[in-house]
């Protein structure tokens, strides 16, 4: 589809809330509570097939995530790689 700059513009700006005026999403099919049973039912009255089971949070230190994701532990010297690094301001 292809639109004037302004028609863009004017569509884009119908999303965009009023200063002083704020979402609420407290309502409706996907406020906060029971909003998994409501899924799950709407997806069975779709007949589409049911979702994953929500993964649990894990919280993992930001120095074992590096650590992970590049194969190097960043509390390690990296002039000899044998002392340990230690924050101190």
């Amino acid at each position: 589809m292809r639109l004037h700059a302004h028609e863009f513009l004017r569509r884009f700006l119908l999303h965009v809330l009023p200063g002083g005026f704020e979402r609420i999403r407290s309502y409706g099919l996907l406020a906060n509570r029971n909003r998994h049973e409501r899924i799950a039912r709407c997806r069975e009255a779709l007949g589409a097939p049911p979702g994953d089971p929500p993964t649990p949070v894990v919280e993992t230190r930001s120095a074992e995530l590096f650590a992970r994701l590049t194969g190097t532990d960043p509390t390690r010297c990296p002039r000899c790689g044998t002392g340990r690094l230690l924050l101190v301001a």
